[in-house]
């Protein structure tokens, strides 16, 4: 196996040890199924296939049912290129292509490039209070409806106090929370970079990027190995790229509607 492919088999392994810590989880045939009891957001109920899986048309039906009894969307997130046989039989199966995410990489704190903004101080969370503030962000930030459940903040201070890092930013004249973005508990020295929103008001002044470098510097002084993430898009990518990031594959979103 190549250098290249074990980091990308070790990135996928990161990314589905964080999805399944405080979810429910299942096997189904080739897949691992996750699903939040609380919560059917899509984003937070989704299966992996096993590197190298050649999945039937019956075990596919096998996940969509799984995901149909518990009134949960049938999706899947995973890095295509590890399992490419996976992609033809769940298209067959009704399946749609929601994305293809640039996933980029960090792997040395060398690359990481410190960025500032003018009139906004980065905050590494670790007060109730700016647990809140940063989960009042992401909230807004990726528009969610209603006033923030107080487990989304419990969710923000746990992944804290296990090694994650959450980063507020805030206006230094108001205090006002401006972004927020945090890295998930490591897990075999990676840490995933997710859930960087900006509020509307403070967009286009550079906090994203910002937020990125000071994140992944503040993963690197606390030991991992390597920092990843997936972008939205292009735009996104170049984004990420001013914080020292690059492009390591992509990460495919499919589901059926």
């Amino acid at each position: 196996m190549s250098a290249a492919r074990q980091m990308t088999a070790r990135i996928q392994e990161s990314i589905r040890a964080d999805a399944c810590r405080g979810r429910d989880s299942e096997r189904i045939g080739p897949f691992l199924a996750t699903f939040n009891r609380d919560d059917e957001n899509p984003f937070l109920n989704y299966a992996f296939p096993d590197e190298g899986a050649s999945p039937s048309a019956a075990d596919v039906s096998a996940l969509i049912a799984a995901y149909s009894k518990r009134t949960r969307r049938p999706r899947l997130e995973y890095i295509p290129s590890l399992a490419p046989d996976v992609e033809p039989v769940l298209l067959a199966e009704g399946f749609g292509v929601e994305g293809r995410l640039p996933l980029m990489a960090c792997m040395g704190a060398s690359s990481t490039r410190a960025l500032s903004v003018d009139g906004i101080e980065l905050v590494a969370s670790s007060s109730e209070a700016e647990f809140r503030a940063a989960a009042s962000v992401q909230w807004e930030a990726y528009e969610e409806g209603g006033v923030v459940p107080q487990r989304v903040v419990d969710g923000l201070r746990r992944t804290a106090d296990a090694g994650g890092v959450v980063v507020l930013a805030r206006d230094l004249t108001t205090n006002e929370p401006a972004g927020a973005g945090l890295c998930t508990v490591p897990h075999q020295g990676l840490t995933e970079l997710t859930s960087v929103g900006v509020r509307a008001p403070f967009r286009r002044r550079g906090i994203a990027a910002a937020m990125t470098g000071r994140l992944a510097a503040e993963a690197f002084a606390r030991g991992v190995a390597g920092v990843f993430l997936m972008a939205r898009g292009e735009a996104e990518a170049r984004i990420y790229a001013r914080a020292g990031f690059a492009l390591e594959s992509e990460v495919l979103h499919i589901s059926r509607p």
